[in-house]
Parts: C-alpha cells; structure tokens; sequence
C-alpha cells in the first residue's frame, strides 16, 4: 500500500500558513472562518438573479400567480445570508486597520438594508442591457434568448449587483461577486468601474474593464476589447499608488469593435467608433472613426514628432 506521508504534509502545510500569518502580522489563530466565503457568495447572487429576473432565472416550476411569494421568501434568504457576509467583510476590514468598530452591527444592518432597496433601480438598468443587447445583435431572436443565454448579460448581472457593493464600501464582497462572473464568461469588469445605461458586450470572451474606466450611455463593445492602464505610478517606496484615475473615459453611444486595446486616462467621444484590434492611448474626438491604419499613422507621426 502507498505511503504519502500525510502527516508530514500537513505539517509543513501547517508552517506555510504560520509563516504567512506573521509576514502579514495576522492574527495566527485560524480557529474560525473571518472572511467572507466565495461559495456563499455564490448561492446568494443565484438567489438575487431570481428575485430579480423569477420567470427567467428563478425555480423552473415558478408560475405568475405565486411570483411574489417566491421574490419575497427568497429576498429575505438572500439579504440574511448577505447580512453574514457583509459582517465578515466589516470585520475582516477592521482587522486589518486596527481600527475598533463598536457600531459594527448596525453598520451591516444599514448596508445591507440600502443594499436591498437599490434592487428595483438595478433591475431597471438591467432591463436597459438586455433591451440594448437584443436590439444590437441581429442573431438574438428575444430578450428572453439575450437573458437567458448571453454571457455578457451574465456578467452584467453580477457586475451591476457588485458595483453597489462596492458603492457601499464592501470592496472584497463586489470583487468576488465579479470574479465568479468572469470566471464563468471570461469577462472581466472590476466592480469599481463606472457604466450607465444600456451597456452590450457582444460575444464577450476576453473583455477587460479596468477600475476606474467611466462608460457612458448605450455603448457596445465587442469581444477581447481592453480598456486599461498605461502605466502605473508608484510612490517614493517604489509601490503601486491605489485609486488614481487610470482607465479610459467612454461617452456615449461609442462602438468598440473586437480586439481593440484601449489605454490609460484618454476620453473616446461621443459616437466615436473605434475599429477592430484598434491600439489606442490617445483622445477621439466625438463621430470619429478609428481604424488599425488610422491609429498606425497617429503613431508614427508622434514618433516622427518625438524625433
């Protein structure tokens, strides 16, 4: 019979973890979970996509006549299983600070409570994605199909419940709510980025959107689009500076097609339309057309500028 030594592993599992908890001046004791859970996490924003989508995303037996019963027994679930949530983050937050927090639990009740009357608004502005998404793909046959099938429409779910998190100071829970969509479709929207209405991300896969990118009203983008950093600035320790404004500004009405790379703090106007595996680190004025030709001749005359 095999012998895999398990003792030992665990032991030296053991001290990995130790050693970890002291670099990081931790707490070592490991005795209770003091963080939020991925997989709880996950249950509650299956349950929040049938409270607000319950014909579409809810349980298959739903019917109309008892949709009501069923979105407010599932709320209440859904918005306690938050609430333990939301008392770990504040925790787990605290702790790191040093901070002492005597109103904590109010403080989680108060969250979780804006949390859960921001619901209609966010339904509205999901309603917009959906409708935006139907009317942009000539593929799609019903906004049911769009709801129920498109990842985008997915990641847009979790990214507008994430964002409200976020909003409401409980940046690991809205970090995570994005990460389970992005590990699902391939898109990756951090929730800190600000998008309006009427947002559709076609195909999807590969779509990156940074923290601080700011989108603007019935705005498409295609699959692989990137809309990040140019750089990161450091502080006089040599580390990354958090917070500054860094990704891309997109008004209105913008189209970016698939592939197109989209860098730093530069502002795409209105109706601008930005071709396919577009490289961009430059203003676009409103109604302008960016092609690779295009952008390959920016390039070279602000090197021949430079020179």
């Amino acid at each position: 019979m095999a012998n895999f030594d398990i003792h030992q592993i665990v032991q030296s599992l053991h001290e990995a973890r130790v050693g970890w908890r002291v670099a990081q001046r931790r707490n070592n004791d490991s005795s209770g979970r003091e963080f939020p859970s991925r997989d709880a996490l996950d249950g509650i924003v299956t349950t929040l996509k049938g409270v607000l989508f319950p014909m579409r995303l809810g349980p298959p037996d739903l019917r109309q006549e008892s949709e009501n019963f069923h979105v407010a027994h599932a709320l209440d679930a859904a918005l306690h299983a938050l609430l333990g949530q939301v008392r770990l983050e504040l925790k787990y937050s605290a702790g790191l600070s040093g901070l002492h927090t005597p109103n904590l639990e109010q403080d989680a009740i108060s969250i979780t409570r804006a949390f859960g009357a921001s619901l209609p608004q966010i339904r509205s502005q999901l309603d917009t994605d959906v409708l935006a998404a139907y009317q942009g793909d000539p593929a799609a046959r019903s906004v049911d199909e769009v709801l129920l099938c498109y990842p985008g429409t997915l990641a847009m779910i979790h990214y507008r419940l994430a964002h409200r998190l976020y909003q409401l100071g409980l940046p690991l829970l809205a970090r995570i709510i994005a990460e389970l969509a992005h590990a699902a479709t391939g898109i990756d929207i951090h929730p800190g980025a600000q998008i309006s209405t009427g947002f559709f991300i076609d195909h999807g896969t590969g779509v990156v959107i940074g923290e601080t990118a700011i989108i603007g009203n019935n705005v498409r983008i295609y699959q692989a689009v990137t809309l990040g950093a140019k750089r990161f600035p450091t502080d006089s320790e040599g580390k990354l500076e958090k917070g500054r404004a860094r990704h891309p500004i997109v008004e209105d009405d913008v189209v970016i097609y698939a592939g197109a790379t989209i860098l730093g703090r530069i502002r795409l106007g209105r109706g601008a339309v930005i071709g396919g595996n577009v490289w961009l680190t430059h203003d676009v004025p409103a109604g302008a057309y960016i092609s690779q030709a295009a952008s390959r001749e920016d390039a070279l005359s602000l090197a021949s500028a430079a020179a």
